[in-house]
């Protein structure tokens, strides 16, 4: 029998087996790529977000602004703002009842109940704005106006309405509707460089927004929609028409009665005088503001929103301001002139040393250059009681002679200088106390010499006048530029005994919050002895009763100095009684001459008397 032929057996192929691996990578692989995409669209999602750079607000604390430095005078009252944008943070609790109301009755009816966006208010400003075929009306809320206002870019884009919508979103969970509308009010531009009902109120009306009337606060409330366009100084009109429009939203929502609208209405607006405003203050709060920029640096005094005290009396303020105008248009009158002189006046307390008025030219809001604190000019012969004064220092006397006498003076290249008496007449020998009466160049310098330059700088130096004073015999005769703000400083020795408190502008600061900071103060010094400030004191007064100023006369217990520079070409007078001490410059920043016979006897002296008479009057 043949033997079976046996045959191998076929491999059998595990197709399914490697169809189902295939089938498993490619569910990884898909996985994978969906994984990538979600990651990639959270990602851009996240770094769109980002991009938005939308401000991180979660309390009310964090909002932090641009903020106005307010300047109060002496007694309080408002002087003046120092501000990049002209805001004055309020609390909610600090702002008038009426002001919110008015606010929300015109810009967003149903603020207390929507959720940061209005829908019903954006649909029937896009049904209008298809009806009229123009943007005409916007459905942004009092929340979204705040987010607008916070943006770091000022474009308008469907963008921009992405972030506005997500931020007042945030803000409305994150901030009480107290909190919103109180930024909203601080933050809101209304025109005129006022940001904000406060600035407003005291930029439009010269008074705080706890003092605004309801025809006021209406009138207020309409300006936000479009400040340019409703402006009430440029456009009555147009603003008198959104402040009846304000006032009957108000009384629809039952906040005012109508008659009450009526009335407010009907009532007459006063609006402040910026322009006049800054002309009486505006050279002091340059001066201020130079100070506590010093103090604070200039970008920190812009966030801090201080209140400072200053040392300025209003009332004596517009004196001054009256009297430098006045008294520099009699000078070109006189003069028969084209062009008007500027004037300077700087009044000082006595004692204190504190400035109470301070004028830097004849108008700020046309040359805002301050004259009294940043011009050095020659004093001529108000320089001479500090000769004199160092000289009683030394066991000089009044009655000391001293040959009132041609002579020279022989100079390191050869020449000769020949001094000379402002009348070129000599009247041989002369009290000091004549020398000074009369305004004696020849004896004063032949003083200066037995005296001792140095001995006379160092006078100066201890009197609080900083500028460089040339060591010549022409100091004498007041031929080194000082200002006449550390001029009339050194004149209030005399009044004072000897002693002198260096001039002062800020009496105190504090922040909103209450907080208050050091405001350091030079301790009064003794500069000469009680009996020589005495001496100089008895011959000054000796000045205006029958010597070179005499048309200062009129002040009981005055005192005080004439200076002419030569042709004229400035004019002072410093004088005190022993409440004030008062100095005047008139003269051309050009240095031109004032006239033949502008002396500062004839042009200084009488803005010096009228500007005492007017505050010893009132």
């Amino acid at each position: 029998m043949a033997a079976r032929k046996n045959t191998p057996k076929k491999a059998t192929r595990k197709k399914p087996v490697r169809r189902r691996t295939r089938n498993h990578n490619d569910i990884i692989t898909f996985l994978l790529v969906i994984a990538g995409l979600v990651t990639l669209c959270i990602g851009s999602g996240l770094a769109w977000f980002l991009s938005l750079d939308i401000p991180d607000i979660r309390s009310v604390d964090d909002y932090r602004p641009l903020v106005t430095t307010t300047l109060l005078d002496r007694r309080g009252n408002f002087v003046d703002a120092i501000y990049e944008q002209n805001r004055i943070v309020l609390g909610y609790d600090e702002i008038h009842p009426l002001v919110p109301q008015a606010f929300v009755a015109a810009e967003d009816g149903r603020y207390w109940e929507h959720g940061g966006l209005d829908v019903w208010s954006i649909f029937r400003a896009f049904i209008n704005n298809l009806k009229s075929g123009r943007r005409s009306q916007g459905g942004s809320t009092i929340t979204q106006q705040v987010t607008r206002a916070l943006m770091l870019t000022p474009e308008k884009s469907y963008f921009r309405k992405v972030k506005e919508a997500i931020l007042a979103y945030r803000l409305d969970k994150m901030l009480s509707k107290e909190d919103i509308l109180s930024i909203y009010l601080n933050e809101i531009y209304l025109g005129e460089g006022a940001y904000g009902v406060e600035a407003a109120a005291r930029t439009y009306f010269g008074k705080t927004s706890s003092r605004l009337n309801l025809s006021e606060i209406a009138l207020l409330a309409g300006l936000p929609q479009s400040p340019s366009r409703y402006s009430p100084i440029k456009h009555f009109k147009k603003a008198q028409a959104r402040q009846r429009y304000v006032l009957n939203r108000m009384a629809e929502e039952l906040i005012i009665k109508p008659d009450a609208a009526r009335d407010a209405y009907n009532r007459p607006l006063h609006f402040s005088d910026r322009k006049k405003q800054k002309k009486m203050n505006g050279y002091f709060t340059q001066y201020v503001r130079s100070l506590l920029e010093n103090k604070f640096g200039a970008r920190e005094l812009l966030h801090k929103g201080l209140i400072v005290t200053t040392t300025l009396d209003s009332s004596m303020q517009t004196k001054a301001v009256q009297a430098v105008v006045h008294g520099t248009k009699q000078v070109q009158k006189k003069a028969d002139k084209r062009k008007t002189p500027q004037g300077a006046l700087v009044a000082i307390d006595s004692n204190s040393g504190h400035i109470m008025a301070m004028v830097g030219g004849n108008d700020f809001n046309t040359s805002p250059f301050n004259r009294a604190v940043q011009a050095k000019r020659q004093p001529g012969s108000v320089f001479k009681p500090l000769v004199f004064a160092a000289a009683f220092e030394k066991e000089f006397t009044p009655d000391h002679v001293i040959d009132d006498a041609p002579f020279s003076i022989k100079n390191p290249d050869g020449s000769f200088w020949k001094p000379k008496n402002y009348s070129n007449r000599y009247f041989g020998p002369t009290t000091l106390a004549d020398g000074l009466i009369f305004s004696r160049n020849i004896v004063t310098i032949k003083l200066l010499q037995k005296t001792g330059i140095q001995t006379v700088i160092q006078l100066a130096r201890n009197a609080g006048i900083s500028s460089r004073l040339r060591p010549e015999l022409t100091l004498a005769l007041g031929a080194s530029p000082v200002s006449l703000l550390e001029m009339t400083g050194a004149y209030t020795m005399f009044p004072n005994f000897g002693k002198i408190a260096p001039p002062v502008a800020i009496k105190g600061i504090r922040d909103r919050l209450g907080r208050s900071f050091v405001v350091p103060r030079s301790a009064k010094k003794e500069v000469i002895k009680t009996t020589t400030a005495l001496q100089v004191s008895t011959i000054l007064q000796d000045v205006i009763k029958r010597g070179t100023g005499t048309k200062a006369r009129g002040i009981p217990h005055s005192a005080g100095k004439t200076g002419t520079t030569d042709n004229n070409r400035d004019a002072w007078f410093i004088g005190y009684t022993p409440e004030v001490t008062t100095g005047v410059w008139v003269g051309y920043d050009r240095s031109e001459s004032l006239g033949k016979k502008a002396t500062g006897g004839e042009t200084a002296a009488p803005i010096w008397l009228d500007f005492m008479k007017a505050i010893s009057n009132s």
